[in-house]
């Protein structure tokens, strides 16, 4: 049977390894990508996909966009009306007969979460579950790229900081998250309905564990400084992020610090049959070519 699958959040971290992953899709599946400009289409048409108009702002946009469309890649912008785009996505999928939902949602999306992003999420989730379509959700553990925004500290004196204390992470690679979305989306037997992933990495490091890694590695001393909260909220704010970007970026440090993330799941062998990617070997491909940039 043919089918079509719209990736959402297109030029995104997630979405746009999402979209390398299924460029070794079947031929009987065709991918298409919500974009909202020629700038963002140019990236999607080189990915090997075909880029539609849409805006999650404006729900009327979208029907054209789903028209057709049996699988959706469910990814929404961080932010306060995160839910709002979510139930935009959901309801055009609803009204276009698209079969099944693949949802990224949040670490420990729960209405108790510690976590403003994690308390949103839990809305769209349940929505999702309620929905009656076919659903598959991924809750994933902190990306190993997120430290890649550390690299010119590193470069320039050898420390970064951040408000996790000595909390550990069991942190993952987003091509493992997109590796895990599109073995889901692209496997027809039904084995992933109503399943809740959260992809994580193999190990649960402290982020000075994750210094004498890179320290290995880049063979230079790299020091992980803690800030308190108030200090990383500083930062964040001084680096361009919004008042509400930042604050939810505290909010995970400060949980993260309280023993919060320190767990792995073996979520990614049970999908893909092979091991997530260590911190070792994403910093061995990731780092150098970024500090170099």
């Amino acid at each position: 049977m043919n089918r079509t699958i719209l990736i959402t959040g297109a030029t995104g971290q997630v979405s746009s390894a999402l979209l390398a992953e299924l460029g070794r899709r079947p031929a009987n599946v065709s991918v298409r990508a919500l974009v909202r400009g020629e700038a963002q289409a140019a990236k999607v048409r080189a990915a090997g996909a075909e880029p539609v108009l849409g805006d999650l702002d404006e729900p009327e946009s979208l029907p054209s966009a789903f028209e057709g469309v049996t699988d959706v890649w469910q990814l929404a912008p961080p932010g306060p009306r995160a839910p709002e785009y979510s139930m935009n996505i959901l309801w055009a999928a609803r009204q276009a007969g698209t079969k099944r939902v693949v949802r990224m949602s949040a670490i420990g999306a729960a209405h108790d979460a510690p976590t403003r992003n994690g308390r949103l999420h839990i809305l769209s989730d349940e929505e999702l579950m309620a929905s009656g379509l076919r659903w598959t959700i991924l809750r994933p553990h902190f990306f190993m790229q997120n430290l890649l925004g550390f690299a010119s500290g590193v470069a320039a004196s050898g420390k970064f900081y951040f408000n996790l204390g000595s909390g550990k992470l069991g942190l993952v690679d987003a091509r493992d998250i997109a590796a895990v979305a599109s073995a889901v989306l692209l496997d027809e037997s039904g084995r992933h309905d109503g399943k809740i992933y959260t992809p994580t990495g193999p190990q649960s490091l402290t982020l000075a564990e994750m210094a004498g890694v890179l320290g290995r590695v880049l063979k230079r001393p790299v020091e992980y400084v803690p800030l308190p909260d108030e200090a990383a909220r500083g930062g964040l704010l001084q680096a361009g992020l919004s008042p509400w970007l930042a604050g939810m970026t505290v909010e995970y440090g400060r949980a993260y610090a309280a023993g919060w993330g320190d767990f792995t799941t073996p979520h990614v062998r049970d999908v893909l049959g092979r091991d997530a990617t260590s911190f070792e070997s994403f910093v061995r491909d990731q780092w150098p070519r970024t500090m170099a940039a």
